[in-house]
């Protein structure tokens, strides 16, 4: 009778510790997978916060320092219109627009490129890389030489070459599925071609032609105004919404596209809609400024690198590009003699050796081909 109970009743006794343990250890588990989580998001946003109080201080910097020191008293004063007549037009007609646009400017190539980079898992992917900055310039270099476009003209004419470049490049890419490798070489061939093309256009302008669209070539923030800056607000005002409501879907598409189709997400779509957000942010911040360089491609990893684990860190990368070109502005401005540089002379010194180093590590890893 005990024989015949222990074999009924005991299993069941003894499986209850055994099963408890095992409740026990998912719990565990489950704890520290919010909590790993909770540490990421806070340190997310301890980075973005950082981010943000570097740019604020580097924008601060460039309304009080120039060949007038203004201190920050005058120029808080001046932006609620308490300044007087000179100091409001060194501040708000000379310096503030500038300092808006460069912000505006680095936001934009910052969160474009981090797009592109976690949309096709690529380190390379960004929009001065794969032809889209190309694009821009073979469109305001033509505009410029043989229409004589200027102005907000000119923005116009460089925004639609970054478009017609970026369908060109997808269009190509395209056959047999989008991947980020095939789409990062047709993007530098296509880059190649119309580089060409900008060297051809002003081989045959005049001397002033030329002079002016190799400038603008250099991305500079020269000259920049208040009629510069109210399309790019406007701009990105329609634009960072959208952004920020595709890229909900980045997480699935950035799993690859057989995984992403097999949770059921609209594979192509989502990446149509974030690959033409993100040419169209790139092509406004070039229509603006001109092609600056290297801001797109380093802003992305460096905020990854802050944050990790964030996946795409947009806003991180956004903030990264805002910072990298008002402290490479200022460096342009006041930190290399009495001459005044294209912002993107100073961008191209910082990126430039990252890319030689990035593609260092790809090669030693293996997968430089």
């Amino acid at each position: 009778m005990t024989t015949s109970l222990w074999k009924t009743v005991g299993p069941a006794r003894a499986g209850v510790p055994r099963a408890g343990a095992a409740e026990s250890a998912r719990t565990h588990a489950v704890r520290e997978v919010v909590r790993a989580r909770r540490a990421g998001r806070a340190r997310y946003l301890l980075v973005c916060s950082l981010l943000a109080a570097g740019s604020v201080a580097a924008f601060c910097v460039s309304l009080v320092y120039g060949d007038m020191h203004v201190p920050l008293s005058d120029v808080l004063s001046t932006l609620v219109g308490r300044g007087d007549t000179a100091t409001w037009f060194i501040v708000g007609e000379l310096r503030l627009p500038r300092a808006l646009i460069a912000a505006l400017v680095g936001l934009a190539f910052g969160t474009s490129g981090a797009l592109f980079q976690s949309l096709l898992r690529n380190p390379l992917a960004s929009p001065d890389i794969i032809g889209i900055s190309a694009g821009a310039s073979a469109a305001a270099v033509l505009g410029s030489t043989l229409f004589a476009a200027s102005g907000l003209l000119l923005s116009g004419w460089a925004l639609g070459g970054a478009l017609v470049a970026g369908a060109l490049i997808y269009g190509l890419a395209r056959r047999r599925g989008v991947t980020g490798a095939r789409l990062v070489l047709v993007g530098v061939g296509v880059s190649a071609g119309l580089t060409s093309l900008v060297s051809y256009l002003m081989t045959r302008s005049q001397n002033t032609e030329a002079q002016a669209a190799l400038l603008w070539m250099a991305g500079s923030l020269n000259g920049r105004s208040w009629t510069h800056l109210w399309p790019l607000l406007w701009t990105m005002v329609v634009l960072v919404p959208l952004v920020a409501v595709a890229s909900r879907q980045l997480t699935v598409l950035q799993l690859g596209q057989d995984t992403a189709a097999g949770l059921g997400a609209r594979v192509e779509q989502g990446r149509v809609r974030l690959l033409l957000l993100a040419v169209a942010l790139a092509g406004c911040a070039t229509a603006a400024v001109g092609p600056v360089g290297f801001v797109a491609f380093v802003a992305g990893p460096v905020a990854q690198r802050l944050a990790p684990g964030r996946g795409a860190s947009l806003a991180a990368s956004g903030l990264t590009g805002a910072l990298l070109v008002l402290v490479a502005d200022f460096a342009a401005q006041h930190a290399l003699g009495s001459t005044q540089f294209p912002v993107g002379v100073v961008t191209s010194v910082i990126g430039a050796p990252y890319l030689l180093w990035l593609l260092t590590r790809t090669n030693r890893a293996g997968q430089g081909g």
